[in-house]
C-alpha cells in the first residue's frame, strides 16, 4: 500500500466511458472508477465472482438493470450489488450519466482508526473515545 496523498480529479467532460481512478490514486485495496454514458448508451450485462460493487450516482439518472428487473437511482442514490448478480447500467435519460462505481473483494477491517485530540498529541486513542473538537469560530469560516 502506498504512503502520503495522492489527488485526483473527477473529468466530466471525458469522451470515455470508464475512467479508472485506483491507479491515479495508488488504490490497491478497492476498485475506484468514474463512468459516464451519454444519453442511449448502456454498459455490457456483466457480474463479478467476488467483488460487490456500490454504484453512487453524480449526475443524470441511472436505470440499473438486474436480472431484467429495472431500477432508476436518482442523483446521491447508492446501491450495492453482490458479487454473481448480473446488471447493467444504462441512461435512458436526456442527459449525460455520471456515476462512481466503487468494487472490493476482501473483508472490510472495520475500527482500525485512532485519532488524537490535537496535533501536538502524542498519544493516540480509540476515535469513539476521542471527543469531537469545537466547531470552528464564525471569523474563521470562508465566505463564499
Amino acid at each position: 500500500m502506498e504512503t502520503g496523498l495522492t489527488f485526483a480529479d473527477l473529468d466530466l467532460e471525458t469522451a470515455e466511458r470508464f475512467v479508472g481512478l485506483r491507479r491515479a490514486l495508488g488504490v490497491s485495496t478497492f476498485g475506484l472508477n468514474q463512468m459516464v454514458l451519454r444519453p442511449g448508451e448502456r454498459g455490457r450485462i456483466h457480474a463479478h465472482r467476488h467483488q460487490e460493487e456500490v454504484f453512487l450516482v453524480l449526475e443524470g439518472r441511472l436505470t440499473l438493470v438486474v436480472e431484467g428487473d429495472e431500477q432508476d437511482l436518482p442523483v446521491g442514490r447508492l446501491v450495492r450489488v453482490a458479487p454473481d448478480v448480473r446488471r447493467q447500467l444504462v441512461n435512458r435519460g436526456p442527459e449525460r450519466l455520471v456515476l462512481l462505481a466503487v468494487g472490493g473483494a476482501q473483508p472490510h477491517e472495520g475500527r482500525d482508526g485512532v485519532a488524537w485530540s490535537d496535533w501536538d498529541d502524542p498519544e493516540s486513542g480509540a476515535p469513539a473515545d476521542i471527543p469531537l473538537p469545537d466547531d470552528l469560530p464564525a471569523a474563521e469560516l470562508r465566505s463564499a
